[in-house]
């Protein structure tokens, strides 16, 4: 797996992830707020397989 989720895409996704998955922990938000896994996920292992299909990619370009 080749990183393609980065910088603040990743916080933005780990944030979002973390509120979900508290919000459903609680019962403020019904079953669907464990979605909230998946974006915690990709940000977590800077991958996204949606990025990979569609060919976006937010990590930096590394300088060689």
């Amino acid at each position: 797996m080749k990183s393609n989720v980065g910088g603040i895409d990743k916080t933005l996704r780990i944030v979002a992830g973390l509120i979900l998955i508290v919000l459903a922990a609680t019962g403020m938000v019904g079953a669907w707020g464990w979605i909230g896994v998946v974006p915690l996920a990709t940000g977590l292992l800077n991958f996204c397989p949606v990025y990979t299909l569609i060919g976006m990619n937010t990590c930096p370009m590394k300088k060689a």
